[in-house]
């Protein structure tokens, strides 16, 4: 007999609450064998996790958070406080792994670690050769949410943000990377292209679809949409999920020209000093009822397929949460551009925001 996510769910904060009971009021106290520093973004793991991960392990998570890629790494970075774990973004992994800052998973040590999907690390591989560094955690698309009530046709590719039918009613994301990730598509381009006069025309194009955007945003944009504010906007897709929970004549589409398909990753830092602890947190991420959990809070894609198994049909047929094959056959993973290309794109980005 199959378990559900409720079920799961229902399990997990009872194991939780006997957690708190041992470490906090000395019922069969857990001693405490060590310490692990790791930080994330904000909201993306379970909370009740990490005291279930102490009570079992006896090693205590000092955790942090991040808003954003960049800020995770210039927390890293500073030396200020010394991580044994970091999850980002594949850019930011790629990098990190080029300039040193890593150290191998202990695989062998996991047992886990086949939970998660070999198209997974496939995709991960992308950025991290070999699958050396880097433990898929979540992932997803970008595409547009839009409110199917108030669209002529059902909406399958870009050209609906270009093509003037929806002047003043779409919303662009308030990334740069991601606003020309679109444009390139949509022209036909790589989004990892390394061609100056390929970025010159995204930026034209964008330049010229400004004054039908009603605004550039980034969390907001979900909202203006699912509040009736916007006809359409540009969105990753666990956004979009909850968009449809809250509004549910909203749609979210992948459009056929392809997207971008990004991942976040676990790694274990060069300053690790326990990789056989920083192995245990990675093999407890991939435990099913441990993803399952962390699934249920976060609502993105899981590469976990023990999760996906256990979910309803109803759910693993919403794209917003797991896309099909033929959906994310043009789409691509982000990878980490050359200067000269981030500083082309930055100042043009600047040059877009700021006519």
């Amino acid at each position: 007999m199959s378990i559900s996510r409720k079920m799961i769910k229902t399990l997990l904060a009872a194991a939780c609450l006997m957690a708190v009971c041992a470490l906090f009021t000395g019922c069969g106290k857990k001693k405490i064998i060590g310490e692990l520093t790791v930080i994330n973004y904000g909201e993306y793991l379970d909370p009740d996790m990490l005291d279930l991960f102490t009570e079992e392990t006896g090693i205590k998570i000092n955790y942090e958070e991040a808003l954003t890629p960049e800020e995770m790494y210039t927390k890293y970075s500073s030396g200020a406080i010394k991580y044994d774990l970091v999850c980002t973004s594949d850019y930011m992994m790629q990098k990190m792994i080029k300039d040193g800052e890593f150290l191998q998973i202990p695989w062998d040590q996991m047992e886990y670690k086949d939970n998660i999907g070999k198209k997974y690390y496939e995709y991960a591989a992308m950025f991290d050769e070999g699958n050396k560094y880097c433990l898929p955690y979540f992932w997803g698309t970008l595409g547009i949410l839009y409110n199917t009530k108030k669209v002529s046709k059902p909406v399958d590719s870009w050209d609906v943000l270009f093509n003037g039918e929806y002047s003043g009613e779409i919303i662009m994301q308030n990334s740069m990377r991601d606003t020309f990730m679109v444009a390139l598509k949509y022209l036909g381009y790589s989004i990892n292209t390394t061609n100056p006069d390929e970025i010159r025309a995204a930026y034209d194009l964008l330049l010229k679809q400004k004054s039908q955007v009603q605004a550039y945003l980034v969390d907001e944009a979900r909202d203006e949409v699912v509040a009736g504010n916007a006809v359409m906007a540009v969105i990753y897709s666990g956004e979009a999920y909850l968009g449809h929970e809250y509004n549910n004549d909203l749609a979210y589409v992948i459009p056929k020209e392809g997207s971008n398909v990004w991942f976040d990753c676990w790694a274990i830092t060069k300053n690790c000093e326990n990789t056989e602890f920083a192995a245990k947190f990675l093999d407890f991420l991939c435990r099913e009822d441990v993803a399952a959990a962390n699934f249920e809070y976060i609502y993105y894609s899981t590469p976990n397929t023990k999760v996906i198994e256990g979910l309803d049909e109803e759910d693993r047929e919403n794209e917003s949460l797991v896309p099909s094959e033929d959906a994310t056959k043009n789409c691509e993973v982000c990878l980490q551009a050359p200067d000269d290309i981030t500083a082309l794109m930055n100042d043009l980005w600047k040059k877009l925001k700021s006519e």
